[in-house]
């Protein structure tokens, strides 16, 4: 987009409150301001059907998209694949995420990422490594041959990696790496996820305090809380320093659950949306193969052959109706979880997951009935229902 533009005939959130009768005002390049809209008289406007204009949806966990999983098709083509894919359900920054895998997949899917960042692909925010150095003990749908200990090239690898991407993400086991290594992972601005973890709480207090800063999504793959022992999901809602990612499906986590934790998540960390989408997302797919192993797709879930979730058959648009329809969250609380707090859990907040001055000119314009009816992505209208 290389022009300035108004925005009215919806309601506008700006990721804090509500505007009516606005008008959103954006340049080339960052959002200006909310006006009324019967001051717009300076520039081309656009005009909405009615519905919401709301910022655009910031998803950290995403796997695979369009027929597309990154494990499976690591590659510069593979990332546009699966960022594209996401516009149709308001999703405009995502972290493509590789499963645990060989080490020669993860350096393809790193060479990816930083393809993918000189090609400025519209909506990559960087790469999510989940994995290989977790837990077998909470593996999964992870292969437990390719699962082992973070050694001194894992290590520097990820460093290097850093150096080249505009965001890594890690997902890490608590007791297989030990604070120090996560604390060189941190000093060297990679963000430092606990899961697939079966930890006890001190241990990932201690995590916490070497720099860790998110746990994985939340309650699936780790130590759960006991009446003696806390584990990673009481860490994960006790400690402020951790905001954690949550799958809300109502499979993967029980809607009294999601309420529970809400409530008692102490902050300034908070609970975040997360996808966990895998390569049918957008498709019509009914299974595909992951470290050669078939997923199957039935009744809104994905499981191995003998049962086991593997990932989830979920869109940001339906998280955010299910976390307002289904949990009773306020609207406005259920698009902060899919915009603002993983925007702030990432450290993208300066640009990501808001409306107000200065932010990228991500938005979306979703109808009253929670229906994504246009995405832009910098500036672009990506996708149009």
């Amino acid at each position: 987009m290389n022009q300035f533009k108004a925005f009215v005939g919806a309601r506008i959130f700006d990721g804090e409150r509500w505007h009516d009768d606005a008008a959103l005002l954006v340049g080339p390049d960052a959002v200006e301001a909310i006006v009324p809209a019967a001051s717009v008289a300076d520039r081309p406007v656009e005009r909405l059907a009615g519905g919401m204009l709301v910022p655009g949806f910031v998803d950290l966990q995403v796997n695979g998209g369009g027929g597309v999983l990154l494990n499976e098709v690591p590659t510069l083509d593979g990332i546009r694949t699966i960022c594209s894919n996401y516009a149709q359900f308001g999703t405009t920054a995502l972290l493509p995420t590789l499963i645990t895998d060989t080490p020669e997949i993860t350096v393809k899917a790193v060479a990816a990422g930083i393809a993918a960042t000189d090609a400025k692909v519209p909506g990559f925010l960087g790469l999510h490594l989940e994995g290989p150095h977790l837990s077998v003990a909470r593996k999964g749908a992870h292969d437990p041959k390719l699962i082992r200990p973070m050694d001194e090239i894992d290590l520097e690898g990820l460093i290097a990696a850093r150096k080249r991407l505009p965001n890594l993400l890690s997902t890490v086991a608590a007791e297989t790496v030990p604070p120090e290594q996560i604390a060189r992972l941190a000093a060297a601005g990679i963000v430092v996820s606990i899961g697939h973890s079966d930890a006890s709480l001190a241990q990932v207090e201690a995590a916490a305090g070497a720099g860790a800063s998110m746990v994985t999504h939340l309650f699936n793959a780790q130590s759960q809380i006991g009446n003696r022992e806390p584990g990673v999901v009481g860490a994960a809602l006790a400690d402020g320093r951790l905001n954690a990612g949550l799958i809300a499906d109502g499979i993967h986590v029980h809607p009294e659950a999601i309420g529970i934790a809400l409530r008692a998540k102490r902050g300034p960390g908070r609970i975040f949306l997360v996808t966990d989408a895998m390569s049918m997302t957008g498709t019509n797919l009914t299974s595909f193969t992951l470290n050669g192993r078939i997923i199957y797709r039935s009744e809104g879930a994905l499981r191995l052959a003998d049962g086991t979730l593997a990932g989830a058959d979920l869109t940001m648009i339906d998280a955010i109706a299910f976390m307002h329809r289904r949990v009773g969250l306020p609207l406005d609380e259920a698009l902060r979880m899919a915009t603002v707090y993983p925007a702030k859990a990432l450290g993208i907040a300066n640009r990501h997951g808001h409306l107000r001055l200065g932010a990228a000119v991500n938005f979306v314009h979703v109808s009253t009935e929670l229906v994504v009816k246009g995405t832009w992505i910098d500036g672009d209208k990506i996708f149009t229902a």
